[in-house]
């Protein structure tokens, strides 16, 4: 009984280290992001990487080779895609005047009709709101961020290829720092392989969402369908959100086209509503499984938390990040209750029986049934 008394005390003394803990990590986190968030996604993209080289050396082929061969392929891509990207984005920028004059004159029309319903609007407040050389005075503030990114690349590029080359003695080298190395080692194989299949799942999905993206803006008639692909693509990784952000330019802009409309736009907007409909909600969670899937709100939750310790990579990577602890939590069985609260939380405790039909009783007696 002393025993658990004891026990029952320590509860709350345990409760607060863990919350002070994770207030420091966080803290932590977010102070040094800039050195975590290139180091997070050339993890990444390393991990989904790892699935080719694995390919290519069951095929025959060396380990450094099947690395080399790995980062010719997806470099070759990468470029080719980055130069079609930056050729679009560049007569984009050529179109902006034109399109800024559109939209001007599409806004002294909305005004017309609001005036003419009798709508009274200070159009000096809205010059206010919407001031040009408030915006072009962000441009170097923008190149800057640019110049931010492209070498940010950079440094991830180089950090994929070191960490490709070191995952071939990975294996070797925790059996030779542990002292019992098998569970552990099983406890990365489980991680490794469930983080690769959500990341290669995740991957195909928004490749698959940019491709149709850039289909249907190509048969609507919208400007820069590959610009809009590839932006459907990177946002698709934002839970919740990042659909919209997708779909707003490319339907604002094929509203005000003079070849467009509110037709065309309507029409544009519904391709886009359809497209993540069907991929989001039907074949992403029957592709993945429910074992890997996150409650609404803990993924909506996920992209506040990281992207104000991140910023906007926080955002981009939010599930992925949130996917990664909810897996490292499931690999261990006294933090697996944790990863079962970050879940949807439906038939979990069926998936524990194994098949056991025991879906007409409550909870509460299926586990003291066990």
């Amino acid at each position: 009984m002393r025993m658990d008394d004891d026990d029952g005390r320590n509860i709350p003394l345990n409760l607060t280290l863990a919350l002070a803990a994770l207030v420091i990590i966080v803290a932590g986190m977010r102070a040094g992001s800039s050195l975590l968030v290139p180091l997070m996604l050339a993890t990444f993209i390393t991990v989904v990487c790892t699935a080719p080289v694995q390919w290519l050396q069951r095929l025959g082929l060396s380990p450094r080779l099947a690395v080399w061969l790995t980062l010719v392929v997806i470099g070759g891509l990468l470029s080719l895609l980055g130069l079609l990207v930056v050729n679009s984005f560049g007569t984009f920028v050529d179109a902006l005047p034109g399109i800024e004059q559109k939209l001007y004159d599409y806004y002294l029309g909305l005004l017309d009709r609001l005036a003419s319903m009798g709508l009274a609007i200070d159009t000096n407040r809205l010059a206010e709101l919407i001031d040009a050389e408030q915006f072009g005075s962000q441009i170097p503030a923008l190149l800057g961020e640019l110049g931010n990114l492209l070498m940010q690349s950079i440094v991830v590029a180089l950090l994929v290829i070191f960490l490709l080359f070191e995952t071939l003695n990975f294996r070797d080298k925790l059996s030779h720092a542990l002292a019992n190395p098998a569970p552990s080692l099983r406890r990365v194989r489980e991680f490794s392989l469930t983080l690769k299949r959500y990341l290669a799942v995740k991957t195909l999905i928004s490749l698959a969402t940019g491709l149709l993206v850039w289909l249907a803006c190509l048969l609507v008639g919208a400007d820069f369908p590959l610009l809009w692909g590839v932006l459907a693509f990177a946002l698709n990784y934002i839970p919740n959100i990042g659909s919209a952000m997708a779909a707003v330019p490319p339907v604002l802009l094929l509203l005000v086209s003079p070849e467009g409309g509110l037709l065309p736009a309507l029409v544009l907007a519904a391709a886009y509503l359809a497209i993540n409909f069907v991929l989001g909600n039907l074949v992403e969670p029957k592709v993945m499984g429910r074992a890997l899937g996150l409650s609404t709100f803990v993924a909506f939750l996920s992209l506040v938390v990281w992207g104000w310790i991140f910023g906007a990579v926080g955002m981009l990577l939010s599930v992925v990040l949130t996917m990664t602890l909810k897996i490292a939590l499931d690999s261990h069985p006294q933090t697996r209750w944790i990863a079962h609260l970050l879940g949807p939380g439906e038939r979990i405790l069926m998936e524990e029986d194994e098949g056991v039909e025991v879906a007409d009783q409550p909870p509460l007696k299926r586990r003291d049934a066990k």
